[in-house]
């Protein structure tokens, strides 16, 4: 075969190749009957879902509820950490001072740190 018959042989098989259909890019939230997020992706999945923009993906905030089909940012919850004494758990401290760490041996009062969440 010479170059010419190649690069014609070439030359054909580009012009009649089938180039598979692109599919356009989404961006999906699925979530629970009730709106909860359960996945971030690209693919298509069963279930109930949203698309989303690219940022809204990126970010991929679990902060959030889908009401009526629309995304609904939620106020993050503002903590708490307190101190609270324990009768079985916790960091073992002397009695008279919570800053003071003493052996469970020794006469002590243990604290455990609680959170509290406020929405």
């Amino acid at each position: 075969m010479s170059d010419q018959e190649n690069t014609e042989n070439f030359l054909e098989f580009w012009r009649s190749f089938q180039w598979p259909e692109i599919q356009p890019v989404t961006y999906r939230l699925y979530h629970d009957n009730e709106g909860r997020p359960i996945i971030y992706t690209m693919e298509d999945l069963p279930g109930t879902y949203i698309e989303v923009d690219q940022a809204t993906y990126i970010y991929g905030s679990f902060g959030v509820r889908v009401v009526n089909g629309k995304l609904i940012i939620l106020e993050p919850a503002i903590t708490a950490k307190k101190l609270q004494p324990s009768q079985d758990q916790g960091t073992p401290c002397d009695p008279r001072d919570v800053c003071v760490v003493v052996d469970n041996s020794a006469k002590h009062q243990k604290w455990n740190i609680t959170t509290n969440e406020i929405r």
